[in-house]
């Protein structure tokens, strides 16, 4: 799906966390959509690197704060798109308290900053407000099923409130706000130290390292390519009028955590050999979301198949790495049918 903003009336942007894999992404889009950026980044987990390349730019602001304090923007401002919290196990839970007040206190305070400028609001919530989930697949009417004292609670029940301040604005008429919940999103300018499944396979495999795989790897994920993903919040934020509803954003083909070992194996020439270790607390055992709603709503649905997706990975993390890695063409490769299939 291609979405094209340039007869758009938004012209000025911000992006909270726009030095992140997704926000850097996000910027970049409408950069080339002609469009005024300011991007806010605490740098906590995002990559200056991300967004060097604009520095400097007429069209591309950078604002050095953690949105847990107030901000103020005298410009007029036409959307924020708030993707500012650390997203990635590893991450969230090296600081559980602010993670928690990032989701609370700074949406409260970007979205304070919406009702100041009549901006619209998108905030990028998450796959995790569906905690283990009891219902397969997940489909935004599920009230999920998360444990409020867990390890996880920080980020899950952050979003889980932050999603709560946004319908509460929306329903008082103070804020435009609208709700993307996404599912799990992969690409270039991923971390490579994140935790997540697919940075943690693709690193271990081009330094040769064993893959690492939690649990018995029966357990599910669905992963979206970061370009899919950016056009389904453009279109999310673009959406006249405002449905007021959730929307799930992710592609719903599922892969077990074995398979994409497999998968990786296939792609990066090496030798390594998969390891096994303990679950931890509160993983999801399947996560698949239910897009009908994004299909109908959004005109949206990904497009790049995981196997296309994981060679652009792969480069990218080879190149971080400074390794001559040269990934084994698919169409050689990759003869089973649930690794050939295409996104949808």
């Amino acid at each position: 799906m291609s979405i094209n903003t340039k007869n758009n009336t938004i012209k000025t942007i911000v992006v909270t966390g726009g030095a992140g894999f997704i926000g850097s992404h996000l910027c970049e889009y409408h950069i080339n959509q002609g469009h005024k950026v300011i991007c806010i980044d605490n740098f906590l987990t995002g990559s200056r690197k991300n967004i060097e390349r604009w520095r400097g730019a007429e069209n591309f602001q950078l604002i050095e704060q953690d949105i847990c304090e107030a901000l103020e923007i005298d410009e007029p401002i036409d959307a924020i798109y708030n993707l500012a919290c650390a997203a990635s196990p590893v991450h969230y839970q090296a600081d559980p308290v602010h993670t928690m007040m990032s989701n609370v206190v700074g949406t409260r305070n970007l979205l304070l900053l919406a009702e100041q400028h009549g901006a619209r609001f998108l905030q990028a919530s998450t796959s995790e407000v569906y905690g283990d989930p009891e219902q397969h697949p997940q489909s935004e009417t599920y009230w999920g099923h998360v444990n409020c004292t867990g390890p996880r609670a920080c980020y899950d029940e952050g979003k889980r409130a932050a999603e709560a301040l946004c319908f509460d604005f929306l329903r008082a008429g103070r804020v435009d706000a609208r709700v993307t919940r996404i599912f799990n999103t992969y690409g270039p300018r991923m971390r490579p130290d994140d935790g997540r499944i697919i940075s943690n396979l693709v690193t271990q495999a081009i330094e040769g390292k064993p893959l690492t795989i939690y649990g018995s790897g029966n357990q599910t994920r669905s992963f979206c390519y970061v370009s899919d993903m950016v056009c389904g919040l453009v279109a999310m934020m673009n959406m006249t009028p405002n449905r007021g509803l959730p929307i799930n954003l992710g592609n719903p083909q599922e892969f077990t955590v074995n398979e994409l070992a497999e998968l990786v194996l296939m792609l990066v020439p090496t030798n390594s050999k998969v390891v096994y270790k303990p679950l931890p607390v509160d993983d999801p055992q399947r996560r698949k979301p239910d897009i009908r709603r994004a299909q109908k709503i959004l005109n949206w649905q990904p497009q790049v198949p995981l196997g296309e997706g994981l060679l652009k990975t792969i480069a990218w993390f080879a190149s971080v790495a400074d390794r001559r890695v040269t990934p084994r063409k698919p169409d050689a490769i990759v003869t089973k049918a649930h690794f050939a299939r295409s996104a949808l």
